[in-house]
């Protein structure tokens, strides 16, 4: 397939409806309001294709970039490629979901996760607390930088109050991570949550609530699944 032929037929599955729900999530024109499940079966008939994937990223199209994720070939990104994305990701879905997906598969996650968590543009920054997310999602407890993340959570602890909107959401949610899936790691992330108390996030024009850190990681524990990784990133 080629770029034209999917741009063709991502316009044509586009919705009014859904599109004024993505902007209301914070996802930014262009893009045609295609739902995830459309997408994904363009991404079933052409599973993995890193160059289709990088030319579909590049129209700047927030459908075009949220299906390059799901058909990008995470063994042949490079750092370039990556820092490029990550750097065209205005929109919320791509900063958020997309680029730290990709990045977590990749082969340089951790290291890149730690230099845009620095970022001055908050969704850079979001996407470098989001990618650190996916990280300790997939990978084993062995392949981890254990006294990295405990830093890692003292810095949430210290800043996320005076942090940014996004990056605040996604500093709540490392913690969140951290205390789900690193089990060694779970009652600090506990207690560094005890000591951060409630997170307000803005959440102008929709229903989403942000999750308590204890209260989630509770549930996990109490399905018996600390601990328990996830095959892939993406979704």
């Amino acid at each position: 397939m080629t770029v034209e032929t999917i741009m063709a037929q991502l316009e044509a599955k586009g919705s009014e409806s859904i599109k004024k729900i993505l902007l209301k999530h914070g996802v930014k024109e262009p893009f045609f309001g295609v739902k995830v499940e459309d997408l994904k079966l363009i991404q079933k008939e052409v599973k993995k294709d890193y160059e289709l994937s990088k030319n579909l990223y590049n129209t700047g199209n927030a459908d075009a970039m949220y299906l390059a994720g799901l058909i990008a070939d995470e063994s042949k990104m490079t750092k370039k490629d990556l820092s490029a994305w990550v750097k065209k990701a205005v929109s919320n879905n791509i900063s958020e979901y997309t680029v730290p997906w990709i990045a977590a598969e990749s082969n340089f996650g951790f290291e890149l996760a730690q230099v845009w968590i620095d970022a001055k543009e908050e969704f850079i920054a979001a996407a470098g607390w989001a990618t650190l997310c996916s990280v300790v999602a997939i990978r084993t407890d062995d392949k981890l930088d254990m006294p990295a993340l405990k830093k890692l959570m003292d810095r949430v602890q210290k800043n996320i109050h005076k942090a940014p909107n996004r990056v605040r959401s996604k500093m709540n949610a490392f913690i969140i991570a951290v205390g789900s899936y690193v089990a060694p790691l779970t009652n600090d992330a506990i207690a560094t949550a005890q000591q951060i108390g409630e997170v307000q996030v803005i959440v102008e024009g929709t229903a989403c609530k942000v999750p308590d850190a204890i209260t989630y990681i509770n549930k996990v524990k109490s399905k018996n699944a600390i601990g328990k990784k996830k095959k892939m990133a993406r979704c």
